[in-house]
């Protein structure tokens, strides 16, 4: 396969080795183009990966002072490739030059909730040494250290940073979603490596730069939808690319989690006035970027932050990661056309809460443009939570009553495949689906991929090239939430709203005076 330098007609020979699951890696590019290494990623679609964002159009320079042009347009990348191999796609992603003898020096900013199931995660592979854990609880501090008791300890993720800059490779970040973009993007520009827990960033901007800087950083990323690297999904995937239910009609999305509502989504308004923290809590470090609003111990810290505008991105931003990202790679989706929110209707009739809070109940409409897989030129992608459910006929193709609570539902000319969330897929109907087994696949750890990936041995399942558009897709939708009812056409590579434009406001947020990143 060969690229074209932007400013001449020489063409640099790319040679391709490897393929099956997970896709080869371009192992080598003429020194002339200056470039080491590249990730090639196998069965992927080059407009969906990365036609939309804004680096469209960029040239990078290689060691000798070459400038590549990278991001050419799909007609002018096959207009200018000499032969495509089984259709692979340049995700201009350097592969972490690593030593397989050496640990992995990692660091985890956040070691309670998930975090301290991350910490866990990697505890558990071998070739990983825990440098440092960071927290401002300091119970959840303490708990995570007797786990890792040589690891430094430090309360504020900056000063971690700023100290053992010399002393680690990666980092895990797995704090509250305001706080996601400023530790990630702070990693980032040191050169380290990145797993984050999803969604990647709390807004849409945040996410476009955290993915333009990852590609450009060449560092090795993993966005938090663990399930990705599971059978489940990866068996779903590879039945959607291999066509079973016939051309795709509609997508159905839901996530109808029992007890979800009360545990995590409170109603509002938000309460006059607060107290003191607890004295091993500091407030406001975990409020960062953040406006700083009072603490009240019932509402944020540890679980119902999610709740709020502030800190979270409601129920569809928390899971719309896990139960989207099948989909969307299996389809090769690009950015959506437009967006529609309907909302429950008490939250939308309160100022108060639609001020501060995330409504109980969504339900949320994707207008995608539509690819060979589609039936025809334009895909819709619906998203249900709360009191609202995929219609009965949908559900009826699986079970009405027995309906997961979580999960995709593809609705084919030829079929359908039900995608339960954690577990194994489904081709409906299954009477006529007898013949097709689950294939063979190896037991695969999202966090362990993610250390391999960083010691050269492979590539991450949700590297950000990949998650970051889908992410900012469903990231939109929590635009289109704060603006219920009314379709936002949606322009990707301008990142504007042009038929709303008052709602582009809510595409980024000012940070609190003295964390600006």
């Amino acid at each position: 396969m060969s690229f074209q330098n932007k400013n001449s007609s020489k063409a640099y020979d790319v040679i391709i080795e490897g393929s099956g699951d997970g896709g080869g890696m371009a192992s080598k590019i003429l020194s002339e183009a200056g470039l080491s290494e590249a990730i090639v990623e196998e069965g992927c679609d080059f407009d969906a990966a990365i036609g939309h964002r804004d680096i469209d159009g960029e040239t990078y320079t290689g060691k000798n002072g070459t400038e590549l042009d990278w991001f050419l347009s799909r007609r002018k990348f096959l207009a200018t490739t000499a032969t495509l191999i089984a259709s692979p796609l340049l995700l201009h992603i350097p592969v972490f030059a690593g030593n397989s003898d050496k640990k992995l020096r990692h660091v985890c900013v956040g070691v309670g909730g998930m975090g301290g199931h991350d910490l866990q995660r990697f505890i558990a592979h071998p070739d990983v040494e825990i440098v440092a854990i960071c927290d401002v609880d300091d119970d959840r501090l303490q708990k995570a250290a007797e786990l890792v008791p040589n690891a430094r300890k430090y309360r504020d993720w900056r000063t971690l940073l700023k100290e053992e800059s010399e002393n680690f490779d990666s980092i895990n970040v797995s704090v509250p979603d305001h706080n996601h973009f400023a530790v990630a993007i702070s990693a980032i520009k040191m050169g380290k490596h990145v797993y984050c827990q999803k969604p990647m960033c709390h807004d849409v901007s945040e996410i476009r730069k955290l993915t333009n800087a990852a590609i450009k950083a060449g560092i090795v990323s993993q966005l938090g939808t663990q399930h990705a690297s599971g059978k489940g999904d990866r068996t779903a995937v590879q039945w959607i690319k291999e066509g079973h239910i016939g051309k795709i009609k509609n997508v159905y999305l839901c996530s109808n989690r029992p007890g979800a509502t009360e545990a995590y989504r409170f109603p509002g308004p938000r309460p006059v006035g607060g107290q003191d923290p607890p004295a091993g809590l500091d407030w406001n470090l975990w409020t960062g970027t953040a406006p700083l609003r009072p603490y009240n111990p019932t509402i944020y810290h540890p679980s119902k932050w999610r709740a709020w505008q502030d800190f979270g991105t409601g129920w569809s931003g928390d899971i719309g990661c896990h139960i989207f990202d099948a989909v969307w790679k299996g389809m090769g989706l690009q950015a959506p056309i437009s967006v529609h929110a309907r909302v429950q209707e008490s939250w939308e009739n309160s100022p108060e809460r639609r001020a501060d809070t995330w409504p109980q109940s969504n339900h949320l409409t994707w207008v995608f443009p539509g690819n060979e897989m589609t039936e025809s030129e334009e895909l819709t992608v619906e998203w249900f939570d709360g009191e609202f459910y995929p219609p009965e006929e949908v559900r009826a193709l699986f079970s009405v009553e027995n309906y997961p609570a979580e999960s995709a539902m593809l609705v084919g000319t030829e079929g359908a495949l039900l995608i339960p969330h954690t577990k194994l897929p489904v081709l409906l109907p299954e009477s006529k689906f007898q013949q097709v087994q689950y294939p063979e696949m190896e037991e695969r750890d999202h966090y362990h991929h993610f250390v391999d990936a960083c010691l050269g041995k492979t590539k991450t399942e949700s590297h950000f090239a990949q998650a970051g558009p889908m992410t900012e897709a469903i990231i939109l939708g929590t635009v289109a939430i704060r603006e219920p009812q009314k379709v936002l056409k949606w322009d990707a590579k301008k990142m504007k709203i042009p038929n709303h434009p008052e709602a582009e406001k809510y595409l980024s947020r000012k940070y609190r005076k003295g964390w600006e990143v």
